[in-house]
């Protein structure tokens, strides 16, 4: 048996907030709170989860800000992503460990219940941070990689490339022999991005990065953009790509919108401007793609070949206060824990 209580980081408004702040954050206090809230109960087709490690993405903070694609449930607790064990509901996976989008109620909480058919199973050689975090970066970067190898290109660019995604693309392409090209705003990064695979590094702080993504472009003309920034460097970065390029737009670390400078090129060059959410990926692809991603991601973490870096373990019960000083490391995912 469960509690009939648990502790949560409780969602303080509804709706959308008509802002695009991006995705950094000093005080939760204005959109969540830590409450003691009933355990959800599951329907058909639901299952609940006690909570071993939920992450914190990106797309977390943009969601309890109403900043994200769909709206924030007052009442309701946070939280996309995370590993646990089932322990009731419609699901013959009963008791085993499993990562899962939190779908019905968030994961920020000692249990949190989602769609019993989304439940991932987790190899018992898998890590807990590997496998909190195995939806959200690992599933994109398989995603977004498909799309890479659909372009018939050698090689393909990726924006944020120090994030916990771009090491993960980084060495997908090293992997598959397809160059990535890493753009940081960093040059304290590029040495690292190279030992992990990538061919060129980009640092936007330097001078004239685009006339040196020029002479990069013209050798080994990419055809994918992957970007998570959206800013003015991006647009400029895609308009110096050669002809038939995709800039592939999956974040908005940038609060200024670009301006888009040579349009033409889109009638002339072919070019496109597309954006990528994992939510539509999955409910788009051949159903048969999406274990089979799971057990590449989970083969490549428990083999070494991706590895999570961890900026800070924060419990749930200390999230208000720390969880912003771990999200403001500049390197590594944070993630709460509820059984502390």
């Amino acid at each position: 048996m469960h509690a009939a209580e648990m502790k949560a980081l409780i969602q303080l408004h509804d709706g959308y907030a008509n802002t695009q702040t991006g995705p950094n954050i000093d005080d939760l206090s204005p959109f969540v709170a830590l409450q003691d809230v009933p355990v959800p109960t599951p329907g058909d087709g639901q299952a609940l989860i006690k909570v071993h490690l939920a992450a914190v993405n990106p797309s977390d903070i943009h969601f309890i800000k109403g900043e994200y694609g769909q709206p924030r449930v007052k009442g309701m607790p946070a939280g996309f992503e995370a590993v646990g064990q089932v322990v009731a509901g419609d699901t013959p996976l009963m008791g085993q460990r499993v990562s899962f989008f939190a779908s019905a109620s968030g994961a920020w909480a000692e249990y949190a219940m989602t769609d019993a058919a989304r439940l991932i199973p987790c190899r018992p050689d898998l890590a807990e941070t590997d496998a909190a975090g195995q939806l959200v970066n690992p599933l994109t970067a398989i995603a977004m990689f498909d799309l890479v190898k659909e372009s018939g290109a050698e090689s393909f660019v990726l924006n944020a490339a120090g994030s916990q995604l771009g090491k993960l693309l980084i060495v997908l392409g090293r992997d598959h022999g397809i160059a990535p090209i890493a753009v940081v705003r960093r040059a304290a990064q590029a040495d690292m991005l190279r030992a992990l695979g990538a061919a060129d590094v980009i640092v936007t702080g330097e001078e004239d990065p685009v006339e040196a993504a020029r002479a990069i472009f013209k050798a080994s003309k990419p055809r994918i953009l992957l970007d998570a920034v959206g800013d003015q460097v991006t647009a400029d970065l895609f308009f110096a790509m050669p002809s038939h390029a995709v800039w592939v737009n999956y974040g908005k670390l940038a609060t200024e919108a670009p301006r888009l400078t040579q349009l033409g090129q889109m009638i002339f060059q072919n070019k496109r401007i597309e954006g990528f959410w994992l939510t539509r990926w999955m409910q788009q692809v051949d159903p048969a793609r999406i274990p089979a991603a799971f057990a590449e991601i989970q083969e490549r973490f428990v083999t070494g070949k991706w590895t999570t870096d961890v900026a800070g373990i924060v419990p749930l019960s200390d999230a208000m206060t720390q969880l912003p000083q771990v999200l403001a490391k500049l390197d590594g995912k944070a993630f709460i824990d509820p059984r502390q």
